[in-house]
């Protein structure tokens, strides 16, 4: 079901970031997640799940900056180097919750971003190269449904997923 607001587009827009509508929504993916299996690398994949985590944090909060850069401009990151942790495993037992808790309240803004009255979709930004909200929102759904299967399969397996 879309969520509640007067613009379908918007409500659209805020359910594909929401996810679960074609696929496993964030928290599914990443609810239960066993501790010791955070910083594993299933064999062939290049991956631990703690790693996908952290690229999707790394990334959302990118966008979002990139969306809405705060005070001193946008700071373009180095691609692949700053948007993929280094180690396999969290820093820290609390890392995990911490990402997430940090995705979630990066969407709260960008959701802020698009719900905020006269907010324009189409409009470019004054910055990059023809970039708008709509592309970012687009992109921040896009990026995190192709990484949350990633996720998923790293359950599967690890032998982890109990959907």
């Amino acid at each position: 079901m879309p969520a509640k607001h007067e613009d379908p587009l918007i409500a659209q827009l805020i359910a594909l970031l929401d996810g679960g509508q074609a696929h496993a929504d964030f928290d599914t993916a990443t609810k239960d997640f066993p501790v010791d299996a955070r910083g594993k690398v299933p064999e062939n994949l290049p991956y631990s799940a703690w790693q996908i985590l952290e690229h999707l944090r790394i990334t959302q909060r990118d966008i979002l900056n990139f969306t809405a850069p705060p005070t001193g401009g946008y700071h373009g990151m180095e691609w692949p180097k700053d948007y993929w942790p280094e180690s396999a495993e969290p820093p820290t037992v609390h890392a995990w919750d911490q990402t997430i808790a940090a995705i979630r309240e990066d969407r709260t803004k960008f959701d802020a971003l698009l719900t905020k009255p006269n907010a324009d979709l189409y409009r470019p930004f004054t910055w990059g190269n023809g970039q708008n909200l709509l592309r970012e929102a687009l992109l921040i759904a896009d990026h995190n449904a192709y990484h949350l299967g990633e996720l998923v399969v790293i359950r599967r397996l690890l032998g982890v997923w109990h959907k």
